[in-house]
């Protein structure tokens, strides 16, 4: 994959870097939604911001690269974990690695039992990698997204690449209902925290690096921008 990047021009250059864009890009959609909302803030969405800004080391937080569709490489397979954004953000603590999954009414694909149901010797590697990642010891319930734990790994992947102090992911919904977000919850609670609504969660993962966790109800009226 090449390293060489150019300046947005705004949403339709985020639409030329989806896998499916005529399946993907629509009104209503994530992708779609993400691209307005974040193209229109330069920076930040405010609800973004905010929730950042509740951890005392994340505030205040500037973001200096944002790239769509950003791809990490992981162990035991030849996928990557493709981030709907990921940002580079420097804090007063030092650099930021945040891993951004939009969301709308899309679900978060497979869970982990039915991703390990052809189980592979690369599955079962990069299953390990993950959870090592992750630090997570105890077996995962198969029930759990697949891509919650692929999506979050690859933010910390990218804290230790660029040597950064704390890395995050963030579910940036535009669903009315919050569709899905128990499935986030599930998910935060494998490190002993309860998620909810707008408010971030922080724990520790490999090499004591701080990972903060969070829901983010965005704007709605970006589902039909």
């Amino acid at each position: 994959m090449t390293r060489i990047f150019v300046p947005s021009k705004g949403p339709d250059d985020w639409r030329n870097l989806l896998a499916e864009p005529d399946k993907h890009w629509a009104h209503g959609y994530s992708a779609q939604a993400l691209a307005h909302c974040w193209e229109e803030a330069k920076g930040f969405p405010l609800e973004i911001r905010r929730i950042l800004s509740q951890h005392y080391a994340l505030d205040p937080i500037e973001p200096l690269l944002i790239f769509p569709e950003w791809k990490v490489g992981l162990v035991g397979g030849a996928h990557p974990s493709q981030n709907d954004v990921w940002v580079l953000a420097k804090s007063q603590n030092g650099l930021v690695s945040i891993a951004v999954e939009g969301k709308v009414e899309e679900p978060f694909d497979k869970s982990l039992g039915e991703w390990k149901a052809d189980a592979s010797r690369g599955k079962e590697i990069r299953l390990s990698y993950l959870m090592e990642i992750l630090g997570l010891r105890e077996p995962i319930p198969d029930s759990v997204c697949y891509q919650l734990l692929h999506r979050t790994a690859s933010a910390v992947i990218e804290a230790e690449r660029f040597v950064a102090h704390d890395a995050a992911m963030l579910v940036h919904s535009f669903s009315p209902t919050n569709q899905w977000f128990d499935d986030f919850a599930a998910f935060v609670s494998l490190f002993g925290r309860k998620a909810e609504i707008d408010r971030l969660v922080t724990t520790v993962v490999s090499k004591r690096m701080p990972l903060h966790l969070g829901w983010v109800h965005g704007d709605e009226r970006y589902l039909s921008a």
